[in-house]
């Protein structure tokens, strides 16, 4: 089992130093394979007004920092091809995974690079794709060291989204453990709140037993120890103390789908 945890944006070093080594210790105890997330720029965000984040080098100085303080491996998305470059440059020690969001997971340029830049590429799938579109987002990763695909959610009207379990069981099939559900993204309410963006972490937990059951083994959440005091998304994350009992439920899940015929 594979997690990719932690806030949605860097906050600050305190903050997100307690955060990854809470989630080490869960995983660790567990036996499961941990990817710390954290964002240093929130480019997508609802209005002009919302918190972007740290920024590029204070939270990649900072995340260097808590890699080598805590053994974790570290996760963070680009935007565009000059901030990839600019990890590859000077950060290439810290990032052990780069993700492209959502919204750019058909910028063919920024995949190709990204693909060629000897890290693993996490590219979250867009809400506005069907799952058979991904072979074509996947056809472009080619010579990347490992491709993960993270299911987030499909846009269905305003301001809502739907989880697509039958289209996850299609990218299962050709995925396997490549395939992440994203199950704090995929309880938002994209541009729901207004100035920001809402949503309803309270269904999280069923979310990700529901994934577990049909089999998926990797999961991406984000957590915080006071979610509605992040500056972006709380409505959705999930409160990290509830972090270890929601992974022990994950396991017992997996273990029952893999003594079960599923159909």
């Amino acid at each position: 089992m594979k997690l990719i945890a932690g806030p949605c944006q860097h906050e600050d070093i305190d903050l997100s130093t307690e955060i990854a080594g809470t989630c080490k210790d869960i995983c660790d105890k567990y036996g499961i394979e941990y990817y710390f997330k954290a964002s240093y720029d929130k480019a997508n965000r609802t209005s002009m007004h919302s918190e972007r984040g740290q920024g590029l080098k204070r939270t990649l100085f900072d995340l260097s920092k808590i890699k080598n303080d805590i053994g974790v491996s570290i996760l963070t998305d680009v935007h565009d091809r000059e901030q990839l470059r600019t990890i590859r440059t000077f950060f290439d020690h810290v990032v052990d995974v780069i993700q492209i969001p959502a919204f750019l997971c058909r910028q063919t340029d920024l995949i190709v690079d990204a693909s060629k830049s000897g890290k693993i590429i996490n590219i979250k799938k867009g809400q506005f794709l069907a799952p058979w579109d991904i072979d074509g987002v996947l056809s472009k990763t080619k010579g990347a060291k490992d491709v993960w695909i993270t299911e987030r959610g499909t846009s269905f009207g305003y301001n809502r989204l739907v989880v697509d379990f039958a289209g996850m069981v299609h990218m299962l099939q050709s995925l396997g453990n490549s395939l992440f559900f994203d199950a704090t993204h995929s309880v938002q309410r994209p541009g729901g709140g207004g100035d920001k963006s809402s949503g309803d972490s309270g269904y999280v937990p069923s979310m990700l037993r529901a994934a577990a059951a049909l089999g998926v083994e990797s999961f991406f959440i984000e957590v915080h120890p006071y979610p509605l005091s992040s500056p972006s998304d709380g409505d959705n994350i999930l409160q990290l103390r509830k972090l270890d009992e929601v992974v022990e439920q994950l396991l017992e899940f997996n273990y029952v789908q893999k003594s079960q015929t599923v159909v």
